[in-house]
């Protein structure tokens, strides 16, 4: 793409709503499952309804051996049963970039402060980021040590940084409390975003309004009555 095409998206890519500041978006796990099926696909979505800032930028951090241009073609192919021909796609996948490094090495954290510095300089996203741990949980508290010692999460000179730890948060109530330990360690409260669908499953939550609020279900639905209950979820994927 030449700079006058660029500069012509730029000006045509209008922004109809900014819900947030200038940023850039750090995915760790960026070659993994659930950033090629759920969080590209729900960026780019915001990218079309044009709810992103015109000052944005993704770099994903993996340990895959990929470059740039390599990590966009790879996520071009997976999703080329979206629409993906659009300007919103070439607007978007410009702003996609990729760092290849081991989450445990500090010399990953060195280069990752330096690649956001020339984000911030390409995109006048204005030292603002947001950390997204989509890998495995053994990573989540080395992760955001590394990200502590390294001081790309202090917040200083009017920018923010957040960190979004994705599911699961532990797997009881041990390991979950002793997860909660490790990050705010490092992290303030309100850098902190929690997510793990399992732990508020809106399906059971339903039905434990639908029993107690029903005078006709609830003085039978109990252990006299129910032997067993059965919960099945029909995917299109598989546990691949």
């Amino acid at each position: 793409m030449g700079i006058s095409t660029a500069l012509q998206l730029e000006d045509e890519f209008e922004v109809a709503d900014q819900p947030a500041g200038p940023c850039v978006m750090v995915v760790f796990g960026a070659a993994g499952d659930l950033t090629r099926r759920k969080l590209v696909p729900a960026l780019y979505n915001l990218a079309k309804e044009k709810l992103l800032p015109r000052n944005f930028a993704v770099l994903g951090v993996s340990v895959d051996e990929l470059n740039t241009d390599q990590f966009r073609e790879q996520l071009t192919q997976f999703l080329q049963d979206k629409d993906h021909t659009t300007e919103a796609w070439e607007w978007f996948t410009g702003r996609l970039n990729y760092l290849q490094g081991d989450f445990a090495d500090p010399n990953t954290y060195a280069q990752l402060a330096a690649r956001l510095g020339e984000l911030d300089r390409e995109h006048a996203t204005e030292g603002n980021y947001l950390f997204y741990l989509a890998t495995a949980p053994k990573f989540f508290a080395q992760i955001v040590h590394q990200l502590g010692e390294s001081g790309l999460v202090r917040e200083e000179n009017g920018h923010w940084r957040r960190v979004v730890i994705e599911k699961p948060f532990g797997h009881d109530l041990h390991s979950c409390s002793a997860l909660n330990a490790d990050i705010k360690d490092v992290l303030a409260e309100d850098q902190i975003y929690r997510i793990d669908h399992y732990l508020g499953i809106e399906t059971v939550q339903n039905l434990l309004v639908f029993r107690f609020s029903n005078s006709i279900f609830e003085p039978i639905w109990n252990q006299r009555f129910i032997d067993h209950v059965q919960m099945s979820n029909a995917e299109t994927v598989g546990v691949e």
